[in-house]
């Protein structure tokens, strides 16, 4: 069996768990789950989402689709040269950003915000990513995706960059308690580490596919020249995403292997994160104006306000109803409102969100 050659570290299939016990097939339990998460109308969704830059007319830009595909591809690299579990490693990567929402962080932002508001919660796109597979898939009555998979979806928290990355073996309980935990964190403290070596190969692949192209579409769009780039970082890492992602992803293998941790070495580390902050300041801080981000939470919280309406008013003509709540199960529909609309805000993709906001002024119109 090909899991014989796999390392000590590594998290076999007879590891898996799962909240409902399965009757197993010719398949792996996470090649199973990488199966699922490829087919439901979730990830379809992922190509008409945010990775950094909304309603920009050019094809060349990546969406949220090709990031996670190359979070999937990089990370299946490294746990191919550490010999760790591939299927575990594609599974945990292809669903880690199912919980992004409409216009990516900035989206995300003005959802906490109503959150918070309206639930006194915390909204994280890993927080949600777990409650689709918990909750939403399957019209309300969740993927059952294993345990591992789901605890790498709610660590991966790319936003937080390590030197180390080292994980923390959890039950099935403990997991079930970190996720709750979430909700009552703040925003910038949810950040756990995965109860697999797998995931924490994810969670740093999680930056390395952002850190490159991210600057890469940035330099397309005219919003930084590559000579603006600091020597410091082009003398560790490079200048263009090939070689960032080439430089990173040697510099793992070469730390990590035959060890139960992932590690950067000091001066790529620090190279990584002055890119990143470069990225922050120059990219992600200005990737919208001033007007563009007020006008967002306009959309957000008028949406917000009308499909609360809505369900408060059983206006069954509503899209809530025809689009997500008329196939949901019987437990989904016991959930508050005032969760039902964040839960079918946090689906949409960027052009069905605009799409039912222009639908709202037309009605507002011709009232």
């Amino acid at each position: 069996m090909f899991e014989d050659s796999l390392s000590k570290y590594a998290t076999k299939s007879c590891d898996a768990i799962r909240l409902i016990d399965e009757e197993q097939d010719f398949r792996s339990p996470f090649s199973r789950d990488a199966d699922r998460i490829i087919n439901f109308a979730s990830f379809t969704r992922y190509m008409n989402k945010t990775q950094v830059f909304s309603f920009k007319n050019n094809d060349n830009i990546q969406t949220r689709l090709v990031h996670v595909l190359l979070v999937s591809r990089i990370s299946r690299t490294i746990g191919r040269a550490l010999n760790l579990n591939e299927d575990l490693i594609e599974a945990i990567a292809l669903s880690h950003d199912i919980g992004h929402v409409p216009l990516g962080h900035v989206g995300e932002k003005i959802l906490n915000k109503i959150s918070i508001r309206e639930l006194n919660e915390t909204f994280l796109h890993n927080i949600e990513g777990v409650r689709n597979y918990l909750v939403l898939e399957r019209d309300g009555k969740g993927a059952n995706l294993t345990i591992q998979v789901m605890d790498g979806i709610l660590c991966h928290n790319g936003e937080k960059l390590h030197k180390i990355y080292k994980p923390v073996h959890k039950s099935k309980e403990e997991f079930l308690k970190n996720y709750e935990q979430s909700y009552k964190l703040h925003f910038d403290k949810v950040d756990f580490n995965p109860m697999t070596l797998e995931g924490c190969v994810v969670k740093i692949c999680d930056v390395i596919s952002y850190a490159g192209r991210d600057l890469e579409d940035a330099i397309r769009l005219g919003f930084v020249n590559r000579n603006d780039i600091p020597k410091s970082i082009i003398n560790i890492l490079g200048n263009c995403n090939r070689d960032i992602v080439n430089t990173l992803v040697c510099d793992i293998i070469k730390n990590s292997g035959g060890n139960n941790y992932i590690k950067l070495s000091d001066d790529v580390y620090l190279a990584l994160k002055d890119l990143v902050e470069f990225n922050y300041h120059f990219i992600y801080n200005k990737a919208n104006t001033k007007e563009q981000l007020s006008f967002y939470e306009k959309i957000f919280n008028e949406l917000y306000n009308k499909y609360l309406n809505d369900l408060e008013n059983n206006d069954y003509n509503s899209s809530i109803y025809s689009n997500f709540l008329n196939n949901m199960s019987s437990e989904y529909l016991k959930t508050s409102n005032k969760r039902k609309v964040i839960d079918y805000l946090s689906l949409m993709t960027d052009e069905y969100l605009m799409n039912e906001y222009q639908n709202l002024n037309n009605s507002l119109k011709i009232v």
